[in-house]
């Protein structure tokens, strides 16, 4: 029985050294290269492109994974790259980056900024910038696919390192899979896996499980009407009038329809209509975003907004014929994290990030992601997803002594990713996917 106990003990210790060695290689392969890693992430933050527009940035992903030795394969919805790379019997686990930018002017004052514009695919030319953090995202793919190409001794199975577009408009991932990437040769995986920006302090993750992210739709109504000169509103129909009225009640959607308790965000991003000043138009468009965490909740969202449409057009005397019109752009279910694995990645992390910092009970976001779509419904693969501080720690302590929650956010042209992140994020990436290589 002593002998026994004995051997178990050195089994434990035995067992518990190995592991320190491989994270302390981790480590040493994710630091060694970081000063290239970090200048191409400089490049990556001042070329950015729109979705489905990713050329330039999705070169060099294919560029980079060949020289690796992976199987590349490249125009999956027109700029999508996947990598595989096959190292013996074990689980398929891809590791997804999305690569597309913002319509956003930076305002960081960065020497690395970005001054780019792009045109849209409606022609007009906007500011561009990566306000969400996806050149860190690709950044990290690189630097990781690197890492467990010189890590293949320490796994065994099939890698796929996965380079999304258009994850903004919430389009990329579908259009991979409605592209047949897997008839294509992308192997089906059992573990997808992914990492986002967080303006939380550097050296800190979240990574809860269930509902991480919320559902969202994106929809365009147009208000029909009749111009006219400015002088003689009586003689036309005025859907700029319309579009304001429908704007203000469907805020009541959200106060009066949907329970205090259930969380949904109704957005108008934007409305165009008109070009001058005593000009009534004909049309107006109206730019909607939803967030939902049920599909009864998207319902009453969508229902509403067509019941106001219509009570609009008829409060203006607008004939049935002309009703507003609604065009759905996009849409994407929850982000949800399997629990199993979370809790698996999440103890590996330890060796990374301490345990303190490793934030599991933080609610779900009302931010959306399109990430799971790259295998919903395939009842096979299970997913973590998790969020990677990238605010330097000062600005954000600095943040919370002054009462907010971040001292930056997504979306805004003041985002930005420290560098010290980036040789982090690789770790904790390379990290996470020799976890989910064990059986």
């Amino acid at each position: 029985m002593k002998s026994k106990s004995i051997s178990t003990l050195i089994a434990i210790v035995l067992s518990a050294t190995l592991h320190a060695q491989i994270n302390k290689r981790v480590h040493q392969l994710a630091y060694a290269d970081s000063l290239r890693m970090v200048e191409m992430y400089k490049d990556l933050h001042q070329n950015p492109e729109l979705g489905f527009m990713e050329v330039r940035t999705s070169g060099i992903v294919a560029k980079e994974l060949k020289a690796l030795g992976y199987e590349v394969i490249t125009g999956i919805a027109k700029t999508g790259v996947a990598g595989i790379l096959k190292n013996g019997e074990g689980p398929i686990v891809m590791y997804r980056a999305d690569m597309d930018c913002n319509a956003v002017k930076e305002i960081t004052g960065l020497p690395y900024a970005s001054i780019k514009t792009m045109k849209k695919d409606d022609g007009t030319e906007v500011p561009v910038m990566h306000a969400c953090g996806h050149d860190a995202h690709v950044t990290w793919l690189l630097q990781v696919a690197k890492m467990m190409v010189a890590l293949k001794s320490e796994w065994k199975g099939t890698l796929v390192m996965l380079a999304q577009p258009a994850e903004e408009p919430l389009t990329g991932a579908k259009a991979m899979v409605n592209d047949k990437m897997y008839e294509k040769g992308v192997p089906v995986p059992d573990y997808l896996f992914g990492m986002h920006t967080w303006p939380i302090a550097t050296g800190s993750i979240i990574n809860g499980t269930g509902e991480r992210a919320a559902g969202s739709d994106q929809l365009d109504v147009t208000f029909y009407g009749v111009g006219g000169h400015g002088s003689t509103p009586e003689v036309t129909k005025d859907p700029v009038v319309m579009a304001c009225n429908a704007v203000m009640q469907y805020q009541t959607i959200i106060s009066r329809n949907i329970a205090a308790q259930d969380a949904a965000v109704l957005t108008v991003g934007a409305i165009h209509g008109g070009g001058d000043n005593n000009v009534i138009p004909s049309s107006v468009v109206v730019k909607l975003n939803l967030r939902w965490f049920t599909e009864k909740t998207r319902n009453i969202l969508l229902d509403g907004i067509k019941r106001i449409n219509e009570a609009v057009a008829v409060a203006n005397g607008v004939p049935k014929e002309n009703y507003p019109s609604i065009l759905m752009k996009g849409n994407v279910f929850p982000q949800v994290n399997d629990a199993v694995v979370t809790a698996k990645v999440n103890k590996a992390l330890t060796a990374v990030i301490a345990p303190e910092k490793i934030f599991t009970n933080t609610l779900p976001i009302m931010g959306s992601e399109d990430f799971n779509h790259l295998v919903l419904g395939n009842g096979k693969t299970v997913c973590d997803y998790v969020f990677v501080g990238t605010a330097h720690p000062d600005a954000y302590a600095k943040a919370v002594r002054e009462g907010k929650r971040a001292p930056f956010y997504n979306h805004n042209g003041n985002y930005q990713v420290d560098l010290a992140a980036i040789p982090l994020g690789a770790e904790i990436g390379a990290t996470a996917l020799l976890e989910l290589f064990k059986k």
